[in-house]
């Protein structure tokens, strides 16, 4: 099992990275590829998946991103390809504090994560997740109505209008029962 891995970064595609040591070319899949930039050397904190057909590498350029996946991909039902769009689009904090507060609606918001995943998640992380120290772990509520409004298809313009007028100090679903009930006005 590989940990890390450091070289240079001589290619970047849709969805992973190729990274150059010791004349080696490996192919690296990456929750956001465009992070990395060509020419560069990094170090990258590697999750190697062997199954009978393929052989796969993840990175991650973090180690807090890494033991995020790994805790993902424990959850049954979820595997190392739905992962990654996970971390790419989410903060690992906000990750987190949506688990630990059985907050549905904000892991609802990634690809192929329905209600029952997003219930298994909770189940199994529940407590499970830290939050990596001197990351604010407060979650900005009027940034999470407005990822969870964005998710049910309401346009930005509407949005900000209505966050204006809902009450920060309740619970995100509370917020977002509130968000509905302006938007029906």
């Amino acid at each position: 099992m590989y940990n890390y891995m450091i070289g240079k970064v001589t290619e970047i595609v849709s969805n992973a990275i190729v990274v150059e040591n010791n004349g080696i070319g490996y192919l690296i899949n990456t929750p956001n590829p465009f992070a990395f930039e060509e020419g560069k050397d990094y170090k990258v904190y590697l999750y190697q998946q062997i199954k009978e057909d393929e052989h796969s590498l993840f990175g991650f350029k973090t180690k807090e991103e890494k033991e995020l996946f790994l805790k993902l991909i424990s959850v049954k039902g979820l595997g190392p390809k739905m992962a990654l769009p996970i971390i790419a689009t989410g903060s690992i904090s906000g990750i987190s504090d949506a688990i630990n507060r059985e907050n549905i609606l904000y892991l609802k918001k990634f690809p192929k994560i329905g209600e029952k995943l997003a219930k298994q998640m909770i189940l199994d992380l529940k407590g499970k997740l830290t939050v990596i120290e001197g990351e604010d772990t407060s979650v900005d509520s009027s940034e999470e109505l407005k990822e969870v409004l964005l998710g049910l298809g309401y346009k930005d313009k509407e949005i900000k209008n209505v966050i204006l007028k809902v009450n920060r100090e309740l619970p995100i679903e509370e917020q977002v029962k509130e968000a509905l009930k302006l938007f029906l006005k």
